[in-house]
């Protein structure tokens, strides 16, 4: 999935130039030391999900897009990854000859992510793409989970324990995780158990 020549095919269906140095540039950045789970990996099982739901969106193109870049920039010590990242394909996007109107669509997309908060049918199809690992069997939430762990191991266990807790316990707070129909039918219920699960093991670890 995480291929040249799909970022390439993309590009060109949205109106843009291809560019190999863009897609080494991502592969790059996606696999900086310190990623366990935002890596090349995840941006794959996100386009694997978003060829399985093309059909719910209305630019499928753009959210592809917004998945290449969503996760460009990570360091678990910054605040303005999802800022960054959008700039990043504001930049990039920019600069390939794509529509500004498009752009703005994508850069909006890639700030979703950061609230996890949607408006829009396709920002709110990118926002359970990204979250659809929550209601992935046990075993591969708890890898996730474990991966997470990793990517803030500077941080010292009481505080990312009370940390992590409320991130998970904010999504158990909202009426629903997952923004289309299709994917609460298909994981609503699995990340609901499987994010109660974690809080109550991290609550025994505090």
């Amino acid at each position: 999935m995480f291929t040249s020549n799909r970022l390439d095919k993309t590009l060109k269906l949205s109106g843009a130039a291809p560019a190999p140095e863009l897609f080494d540039q991502l592969q790059a950045m996606y696999c900086e030391s310190g990623r366990y789970y935002h890596t090349d990996q995840h941006v794959s099982e996100c386009l694997k999900a978003l060829d399985q739901h093309a059909q719910l969106a209305d630019r499928p193109i753009e959210i592809e897009l917004a998945i290449w870049f969503h996760d460009a920039v990570y360091d678990s010590r910054r605040a303005d990854n999802e800022e960054q990242s959008a700039a990043l394909a504001k930049q990039a996007l920019s600069a390939l000859g794509a529509a500004s109107d498009s752009i703005d669509r994508i850069e909006s997309m890639i700030l979703a992510t950061k609230s996890h908060q949607a408006i829009g049918r396709d920002a709110e199809l990118m926002l359970d793409i990204d979250l659809g690992i929550l209601g992935q069997p046990a075993a591969v939430f708890e890898s996730y989970d474990q991966a997470i762990r990793r990517e803030y191991a500077w941080v010292p266990e009481e505080q990312y324990l009370n940390g992590r807790t409320a991130v998970l316990q904010s999504f158990l707070d909202r009426p629903t995780i997952y923004h289309t129909q299709v994917f609460r039918e298909a994981y609503e219920d699995q990340a609901r158990r499987n994010l109660e699960s974690r809080i109550r093991q991290m609550a025994d670890q505090l």
